[in-house]
């Protein structure tokens, strides 16, 4: 397994969970010196223990030598980022050829090579071209086999997948693949076998519909407030019918994540390259981007208009919960405009503090959800970590200054929240649900 960044790390544990031999290589020599002593550089549930059962097993281990950990592998595995190019977009491929360059010096005997990462549909034939150049005399086959892990749910993602897309040109490639997966086989996982090129339009595709799946809902959520509507009927309303689908209908103040944004960008590129045209994941792209430059605004209306010389708590600045993952996170555009509407800002997060601190300045960070709101003007919560689910609504009303809260990702109900003393704003439903929908909700 070449990265040992999240894919990587996360993939290569549950292979050797599988039962196979395992060796993770990354440049990176105080990274694997930490790995190699137990300690994982990122946080995702239930990592930390998997890893440590399976070095000891024997199944799992880490190196900086690439050139000994390939010539020993059946298959070598791809699994180095490819974030956005500075300047244009396009998904960085730099990192993907590098490493096949050096995976076609180290091959010895017959290799599959397998593309893990995210990458442009044509990829897999200019890794094929790379290797060939470089080893005429190489034999080896290309594959493609994305990734569909979420962040917070990885381990539970590969174990117990949707379904595993392989794209493949030859019987050799596709046995291999098909014993590498044979433990997903065994509880009848759908396994599709398509092209290389399909394989890796499926990754962009599925991201690019779910990026859209929310980036509609959070644009029905603002009609709402303008009509008077409640999203959280709506979603339900059309996750009711079974062409739709619930999941991803839930409001919010925009993606984030080391995914959707870098790959729907990348898509609409790939895409312009070609002269296609992606008009819908275009439109996508602008609306989320723009969403979360206003989320700030919501906070300074919920404060009567200004926010100048006030203190903002913020709960959460990941940009989702369970992860210490910042990349595109809402908080990134949230912090620098409140600081700029004059305000203070204190945050916690359980996870992505360290992280945070180099990213976001003049933040004044606490150890705990309670120390973050104690003098605050007002309360928001950005990322719905399970901790801030069930607050001490008394204590919080002590705690802060004015009892103003903005929750972004809508984890409490409305009419508690006024009956509690709260002047409470949330995404795409009326401040105070009617008694109607109070009489329905106790029914």
């Amino acid at each position: 397994m070449i990265g040992t960044g999240y894919v990587g790390l996360v993939s290569g544990a549950c292979f050797s969970e599988f039962g196979i031999e395992v060796t993770c290589v990354d440049s990176n020599a105080e990274k694997i010196a930490q790995m190699n002593d137990g300690k994982i550089p990122i946080y995702e549930p239930g990592l930390e223990d998997l890893v440590a059962n399976n070095m000891a097993a024997g199944r799992l281990d880490f190196t900086t030598d690439l050139t000994s950990a390939v010539a020993v592998a059946d298959a070598v595995f791809i699994a180095v980022g490819t974030p956005s190019r500075r300047g244009d977009g396009h998904a960085d491929l730099s990192y993907v050829f590098a490493a096949s360059k050096e995976i076609a010096s180290a091959m010895d005997g017959y290799t599959v090579v397998v593309t893990k990462s995210t990458v442009p549909v044509g990829t897999g034939r200019e890794v094929e071209r790379i290797i060939r150049e470089a080893r005429p005399d190489a034999e080896f086959d290309v594959v493609s086999n994305p990734e569909f892990l979420r962040e917070g749910s990885a381990i539970e993602d590969f174990m117990r997948p949707d379904r595993v897309v392989i794209g493949v040109g030859n019987e050799q490639a596709s046995d291999l693949m098909q014993r590498i997966y044979r433990p997903l086989h065994l509880i009848q996982t759908p396994i599709l076998f398509t092209s290389l090129e399909t394989a890796e339009l499926v990754k962009y595709a599925t991201n690019a519909f779910l990026a859209t799946k929310i980036t509609f809902i959070n644009e029905v959520a603002d009609l709402c407030e303008m009509v008077g509507g409640n999203v959280h009927d709506v979603a339900r309303g059309m996750g009711l019918d079974g062409r739709i689908g619930g999941k991803f209908l839930h409001p919010g103040p925009g993606y984030g994540g080391s995914c959707f944004p870098k790959d729907t960008l990348a898509l609409v590129r790939t895409a312009q390259t070609v002269g296609a045209e992606m008009k819908i994941v275009e439109s996508v792209v602008d609306v989320n981007a723009n969403r979360k430059k206003a989320m700030a605004q919501r906070v300074v209306a919920a404060c009567q208009g200004s926010v100048v010389g006030k203190t903002i708590a913020l709960l959460g600045v990941t940009f989702k919960p369970n992860t210490d993952d910042m990349r595109e996170s809402p908080s990134l555009d949230i912090v620098p405009a409140l600081q700029k509407a004059g305000a203070t800002v204190k945050a916690y997060d359980p996870a992505g503090m360290d992280d945070a601190r180099t990213m976001l300045s003049d933040v004044q960070w606490c150890e705990d959800t309670y120390e973050v709101l104690d003098d605050a003007d007002a309360l928001v919560i950005v990322t719905e970590w399970n901790e801030f689910r069930s607050l001490d609504l008394e204590r919080v009303r002590s705690l802060l200054k004015e009892p103003v809260i903005v929750d972004l990702r809508n984890i409490y109900d409305p009419e508690i929240m006024a009956e509690a003393g709260f002047r409470y704003s949330s995404i795409g439903r009326p401040d105070r649900v009617n008694a109607a929908e109070s009489g329905r909700k106790a029914g």
